[in-house]
């Protein structure tokens, strides 16, 4: 490998989790020592005899005493060492795991540990492969040689040179004592299934995206990050508290509430359509069915937010607010929705309307807001973005779920849409049905087609909501 004695200053490779591998050095570092650490011996690899080799059971009965600590946790431990690269397996080189048995492994070299700042670069990952292949006689590995190839193509214009040192560093190593070139080149071997992966195989050293500063180093704060410490602090201080009790009987409410529409505790009803293939369950619960589940009207009767989510329960409301004549708030909140979400184009020109339909004087479906909040929104209108009606659409949505929904939780639009709803049984599908139905697999309804259909919709109702010009229909009929 090339060794470099300047390091290029890159801050966004700077190693994560520097304290951690600090205290795993530490123990490293210990479990080395001649008297109290683990004990080595020279083995024999094929035909040559190895020093300092130690065994896999005996590094984690060390760890075992060492931290007092089950056999289960210390094998644990010792694989999280071999994953990190602070002891390499002289056999299985794939495998960074630790074997409760006589495997045979070494300590790393300090030089190839992971606290080492200097960036794992693909020339010098090419000088390896290159050397390897010299060495190997173009016997590599299958994922070395995708590696390689790769590295040729894409380091094509400098070759020569790495095909050179690789080249030197071959003959230099040749001249080495035997088991000193096996050592090093476990040693190489064991960084670089580190730092270049085989594929579908993860590493230790993967952390993420990169960060973009030190993470190691101590974070300053200025006099503003303490004030606005010290400001969250004071209100979270003064907030108001809830009760354990209070807090825990409102999520066994909601647990107990839910528990039936919770797809991993409830069945889906006829059937899971991902199971059986069979599409029942889509067309009962399509957007806006015209008879919805007895499940779905179920779920409207939780609250607003829940109302108003589903569209079909919201065309229920509507039918609801229209014989009330009181469904200037709903169209209000919608408008709200639509500004919200809508294209940033369009949003002058939809604050516009919507001020005239609903919060001018004289409006044609004027609301009824507080005057702070009609203040706030008038003044806000005169530079829109999606959030202008934020305080308002609040406001008329608190109304709604005040008083309106009660209303129409008790009203005969609601009970007889429950009278009306479905309440589908059960598919029971032996396997040789569900596997009729894999084969019977018909195409779904594209999105884009369902967004097309639900634009129609909204224009036709657009249009049948619009005021009608008395003038062009008399002159219509006058030309009939």
């Amino acid at each position: 490998m090339t060794i470099r004695t300047a390091r290029p200053d890159r801050v966004q490779h700077f190693p994560p989790r520097m304290h951690c591998l600090k205290k795993l050095e530490a123990i490293v570092v210990e479990m080395q020592d001649l008297k109290n650490g683990v004990k080595g011996s020279e083995q024999k690899l094929n035909v040559t005899t190895i020093p300092h080799v130690i065994a896999g059971k005996d590094i984690i009965a060390w760890i075992a005493n060492k931290m007092k600590t089950p056999t289960e946790e210390a094998h644990v431990f010792c694989t999280m060492l071999v994953a990190y690269g602070y002891i390499y397996p002289l056999q299985n080189h794939k495998k960074l795991v630790m074997c409760n048995d006589t495997s045979l492994y070494r300590f790393q070299t300090p030089y190839f540990w992971p606290t080492q700042k200097w960036v794992a670069e693909d020339s010098d990952y090419a000088i390896y492969l290159a050397k390897r292949n010299i060495r190997k006689k173009g016997m590599l590995e299958p994922y070395e040689q995708a590696h390689y190839n790769h590295l040729h193509k894409w380091l094509n214009h400098k070759w020569d040179f790495i095909v050179m040192q690789a080249t030197e560093q071959y003959k230099a190593g040749k001249e080495r004592k035997k088991p000193d070139r096996v050592v090093f080149d476990c040693q190489e071997r064991a960084y670089w299934i580190l730092n270049r992966p085989p594929r579908r195989t993860h590493s230790a050293i993967d952390c993420s995206p990169e960060h973009l500063f030190d993470p190691n180093t101590d974070e300053k704060i200025s006099f503003d990050q303490y004030r606005r410490m010290n400001i969250f602090y004071q209100q979270a201080i003064m907030r108001s508290k809830v009760k354990s009790s209070v807090s825990l009987g409102a999520l066994v409410k909601y647990i107990t509430t839910y528990k039936t529409h919770d797809p991993f505790l409830a069945p889906c009803l006829p059937s899971n359509p991902w199971q059986t293939d069979n599409d029942s369950y889509w067309n009962l619960n399509t957007r806006r069915v015209e008879i919805p589940t007895k499940m779905r009207v179920e779920r409207w009767s939780f609250s607003l937010f829940e109302l108003l989510t589903d569209l079909r329960g919201r065309d229920d409301f509507k039918v609801f607010l229209k014989k009330e004549f009181s469904g200037e708030n709903l169209a209000f909140w919608e408008a709200a929705e639509v500004l919200k979400w809508g294209t940033a184009s369009s949003m002058p020109s939809k604050a516009e309307t919507i001020f005239k339909t609903f919060l001018a004087p004289g409006a044609p479906r004027w609301i009824n807001i507080d005057g702070r909040t009609m203040g706030l929104t008038v003044k806000g209108l005169d530079h829109p973005h999606r959030y202008v009606l934020e305080a308002a659409q609040t406001h008329v949505f608190l109304l709604m779920k005040k008083d309106t929904f009660f209303r129409y939780l008790k009203s005969p639009v609601y009970k007889d849409m429950q009278k009306k709803a479905l309440n589908p049984e059960a598919h029971n599908f032996s396997p040789a049905q569900l596997e009729q139905n894999a084969q019977n697999r018909s195409l779904g309804i594209h999105p884009i087609i369902l967004w097309k259909q639900e634009e129609e919709e909204n224009a036709k109702a657009a249009a049948a909501s619009a005021p009608i010009d008395v003038k062009a229909m008399m002159s219509k009929i006058d030309r009939k």
